[in-house]
């Protein structure tokens, strides 16, 4: 007798985005109870991982650096979905949210994702090994779009405080534009080849080619049926059915994903007010639970040793962070009261710069090890800490 095949709408990478859906439509603009709370946050977990599952199908499917692409994309547009109606709902204690979101987003990926990625391809390898010519290319893109949109309302003295006038919040969103616009050209076309993943192998490691007994370890990836986070590597891409299908869930649950934050923010308002913390606080805390997606894929990245990959995912993010929301930000501003404040403060400006020009020693050579990953991580737990106690 036959085993009895399942339904794939019982597979839970089906189920939890729907569940998570179900969930944002019966929460969403009413106060909830904290076991209500609960629940939502519960789904919102589920749809995170959810959404991690059909980002990899995706990717699977139409190849790097696509795949990171999609999924950076369809979450930073769900992300500037919700800081626009966070501004339309908050009023005037809302004005700094777009800044602290997106400068929060910038710090988790080039300091959070990319240092992650970094110590998980560093302790398989004894070296974590990328593109310097792609990721340095990404890095440019980032801090200039960061210095345009989030250090120079500081200096500028058209409007008092660190707010553009129309006339240069609609500059900084063309240029915004434009450079993404060809950062993904040169990515996808052009220059598609400066970020695609790096083998790995003894070449990558001086050290491993000169103690042959390091490069006989079996977990080290030459074989993927001994390696089991390679296996999906080597197997047969899914068809084009199920990769539209995964495309469909995954922003199923991209949507749960942003959209149970949103329910969910009134408590963490409530909580960060309570705790007398800065409303700063706020924007973070949205940062951490939208680009947990993307930070999960990330790590799964580096563990089958396309650091690559999660380089293009952390940079991508950034990118479109900034690059997709000032200019959202300036539509929406035709409608939106209150001021738009969008320079950095001192701190936070030192922060940038600092970690600009670690990023660059970082990714120079094309290698990095354990230290740099370190590096890189507490950088992030800085820009937290301060965040907390500014």
């Amino acid at each position: 007798m036959g085993t009895k095949r399942r339904s794939p709408l019982a597979d839970w990478t089906v189920l939890v985005p729907v569940v998570a859906l179900v969930a944002l439509v019966f929460s969403w603009g009413r106060d909830l109870p904290g076991l209500v709370v609960v629940l939502v946050a519960l789904c919102l977990a589920g749809a995170v991982l959810a959404a991690v599952h059909h980002a990899e199908v995706v990717a699977h499917r139409v190849g790097e650096p696509f795949g990171s692409l999609i999924l950076a994309v369809a979450v930073t547009v769900i992300e500037v979905a919700l800081i626009v109606t966070l501004m339309a709902d908050g009023g005037d204690k809302s004005a700094s949210l777009a800044r602290d979101t997106v400068f929060a987003a910038a710090m988790i990926t080039c300091n959070g994702i990319v240092g992650v990625s970094l110590l998980v391809g560093a302790l398989r390898n004894r070296v974590a090994v990328f593109n310097p010519e792609g990721s340095g290319a990404a890095l440019a893109t980032v801090a200039t779009l960061a210095t345009l949109s989030l250090v120079l309302p500081t200096f500028t003295t058209s409007k008092p405080g660190p707010e553009f006038s129309t006339a240069q919040l609609t500059f900084a969103a063309v240029a915004s534009l434009a450079l993404y616009g060809l950062f993904i050209a040169v990515q996808t076309v052009r220059h598609r080849d400066y970020f695609l993943p790096v083998d790995v192998g003894p070449a990558a490691d001086p050290g491993r080619a000169a103690n042959p007994g390091r490069a006989a370890d079996p977990g080290r990836g030459t074989d993927p049926r001994r390696d089991p986070d390679r296996q999906d590597d080597h197997a047969a891409p899914p068809t084009a059915r199920a990769a539209m299908v995964s495309l469909g869930l995954l922003l199923v649950a991209l949507v749960a994903v942003v959209g149970d934050a949103k329910a969910v923010s009134p408590t963490i308002e409530a909580v960060v007010a309570k705790a007398g913390l800065p409303q700063a606080v706020v924007g973070v805390i949205i940062a951490l639970l939208v680009l947990l997606p993307e930070t999960l894929a990330a790590v799964r990245a580096a563990r089958r040793d396309r650091v690559q990959t999660s380089l293009n995912l952390a940079y991508g993010s950034a990118i479109a962070s900034i690059g997709l929301t000032i200019p959202a930000i300036a539509l929406a501003s035709i409608w939106l009261s209150g001021p738009l404040l969008l320079g950095l403060g001192p701190v936070h400006m030192v922060l940038l710069a600092l970690t600009v020009v670690v990023s660059a020693l970082t990714l120079a050579p094309g290698r990095a090890t354990l230290l740099q990953g370190g590096v890189h991580i507490v950088l992030l737990a800085a820009y937290l800490f301060l965040a907390v106690s500014p």
